[in-house]
């Protein structure tokens, strides 16, 4: 795992809300792939981040089944990229025989499923491909053919797929945005970073799963990947500088940092005989530092409520187990 190294990203984005020949229209798609595509290109200080390709139905133009297959094939057969991402909102549906579709334009029969699958699957020279469809039955992706003969998975190794609900629900819209893609858009703006601003596929799942309670329409995660996956990346929660003095403060997993009153500068409310004793600036700075891990959940105080108590009182604090986790990453370089 390395957190360092800058992916090259590229994404096929598609939304569809105007469809012909029986499809009701959709009102939130083309906003959703719009947002979607914003997001992807830029990381959150506004840096590139992904080389995307939006494809839009609007009044004049639908998107027909031809120009979607070639768009998707195109795609995965490019090659080259350390992830490829395809986002996909507009109708889905399962027909008679049992096979999921993504619906185009000109007719339902858009695109199987299974095969954006399989091309994913064959996209090799593409490190790590991310399949996210927002459209009803979308859990279907991925289940057609189970278990292949030779005990491998039908998803691909370095294939993931993120979709808005599963095989038997509807994907509900709302006012500007789909249910789904509006969790995906608050997870992409860093509901779903990690301590060092990383966004990943599995970090979108929890994200949108611990917040969309509803029944009705649960999202649905499937990965078969080895690598660390990052779609986006945001400012992170604590500087790298300052993260990576974890160890030097913590120099055993199980150590406890002292504490006693001269790291904390606060004298108002604490009593006359703490308020003679001195502030040490070097300490100050210290324990600001143990406050942001403390903030983020890598240190807690030990001995006491909170640090201010613990430096008042002399105690001290210690690392979480996400805190020796991250000491661990940072030990080993890979941070």
């Amino acid at each position: 795992m390395n957190y360092n190294m800058k992916p090259y990203i590229k994404a096929l984005v598609v939304g569809i809300d105007h469809y012909y020949g029986g499809a009701g229209a959709l009102r939130g798609c083309v906003n959703d792939a719009q947002a979607v595509a914003e997001r992807l290109r830029r990381t959150g200080d506004g840096s590139p981040n992904a080389d995307v390709e939006l494809i839009v139905s609007d009044d004049r133009n639908g998107v027909d089944a031809e120009g979607l297959q070639e768009a998707v094939s195109r795609f995965f057969g490019m090659g080259g990229m350390s992830v490829a991402i395809f986002y996909f909102a507009g109708h889905g549906f399962i027909d008679a025989s049992g096979d999921g579709y993504i619906g185009s334009s000109d007719q339902k029969q858009g695109m199987r499923m299974s095969s954006i699958v399989r091309l994913a699957n064959e996209g090799v020279g593409n490190h790590s491909r991310v399949i996210i469809l927002d459209c009803c039955n979308a859990g279907r992706a991925g289940e057609n053919n189970g278990f292949r003969s030779d005990g491998e998975s039908a998803i691909g190794r370095g294939t993931t797929i993120l979709t808005s609900c599963d095989r038997t629900q509807l994907a509900r819209e709302g006012a500007r945005n789909g249910l789904f893609t509006g969790l995906l858009l608050d997870a992409l703006d860093g509901g779903a970073a990690d301590i060092c601003g990383n966004i990943t596929p599995a970090s979108v799942y929890a994200y949108i799963d611990q917040t969309l309670r509803s029944k009705e329409q649960r999202p649905i995660y499937k990965a078969n990947v080895q690598n660390f996956v990052t779609l986006r990346q945001v400012e992170p929660k604590i500087s790298f500088d300052v993260l990576h003095r974890l160890p030097e403060y913590f120099p055993a997993a199980d150590h406890v940092f002292a504490l006693d009153s001269s790291y904390e500068p606060d004298r108002e409310h604490v009593n006359k005989k703490l308020k003679l004793l001195p502030v040490n600036d070097e300490h100050v700075r210290v324990f600001k530092e143990l406050q942001k891990f403390n903030r983020q959940g890598l240190v807690v105080p030990v001995g006491a409520d909170d640090m201010f108590f613990a430096a008042i009182h002399s105690k001290g604090c210690a690392l979480t187990a996400l805190g020796k986790h991250y000491r661990r990453l940072i030990q080993n370089r890979e941070l």
